[in-house]
C-alpha cells in the first residue's frame, strides 16, 4: 500500500514548478535578444562592407579601361563611368575588333542599410537607386551628384557599430 502512495505523487510536474521553468526561459528568451539583434546589425554592416568593396572596385577598373583607352571617352571628361548601370550593363570595348562588351560587374548590389518603407513587402526602389553617388568634382565633406560617379555611399542616416555613420564609410 505504501508503494501505490509513492507513484502517485512522482506523475508530473506541480503548478510551481512549470511557472519556475517558464520564467527561466522568459529569463533566457529576454536576454537573448538583444545578442540576435546584434548578431544582425553585424552581417548588415558586412554586406555593406563587400558592396561598397565591390562597386568601388568596378569604378576603378572602368577608369583604369577609360585611361588604357579601351572606353571612348570625350577630352573633357574624367574617365569615370557616367551612371552606375555601366558597371554591370556593360560598355563597348573600342580596342577589340570585334566590338566585344566590358562588364565591370555581374549585378550592381542592393545597398542592405537601405530602409524602404512598402506595404507589400517587394522592393519597389532599384538596385541602382539604394545608393548615393558622388561626382569627381564634389567634395569628399559633402558629396553631390554630377557629371560622373567617382564614389558611392550608403544614404543610412544610420550609425555603425564602430560609431561612424554608414554614410561616411
Amino acid at each position: 500500500m505504501n508503494s501505490f502512495r509513492i507513484s502517485e505523487r512522482l506523475k508530473g510536474f506541480t503548478l510551481i514548478e512549470l511557472m519556475i521553468v517558464v520564467a527561466i526561459m522568459a529569463i533566457l528568451a529576454t536576454a537573448a535578444m538583444p545578442l540576435r539583434e546584434l548578431m544582425v546589425k553585424r552581417e548588415k554592416e558586412q554586406e555593406l562592407r563587400m558592396a561598397l568593396r565591390q562597386i568601388r572596385t568596378a569604378i576603378d577598373a572602368y577608369k583604369q579601361a577609360a585611361d588604357d583607352g579601351r572606353i571612348e571617352k570625350k577630352a573633357d571628361e574624367s574617365g569615370y563611368p557616367p551612371r552606375l548601370e555601366e558597371l554591370f550593363m556593360g560598355v563597348k570595348d573600342v580596342k577589340s575588333k570585334e566590338k566585344k562588351v566590358i562588364y565591370f560587374l555581374r549585378r550592381l548590389p542592393r545597398d542592405p542599410m537601405f530602409v524602404e518603407l512598402d506595404v507589400a513587402g517587394t522592393k519597389a526602389t532599384p538596385d541602382v537607386d539604394t545608393w548615393g553617388r558622388r561626382s569627381y568634382e564634389s567634395p569628399a565633406d559633402s558629396p553631390k551628384e554630377g557629371d560622373d560617379v567617382f564614389d558611392v555611399f550608403s544614404r543610412s542616416e544610420a550609425i555603425g557599430l564602430n560609431g561612424i555613420p554608414y554614410r561616411d564609410w
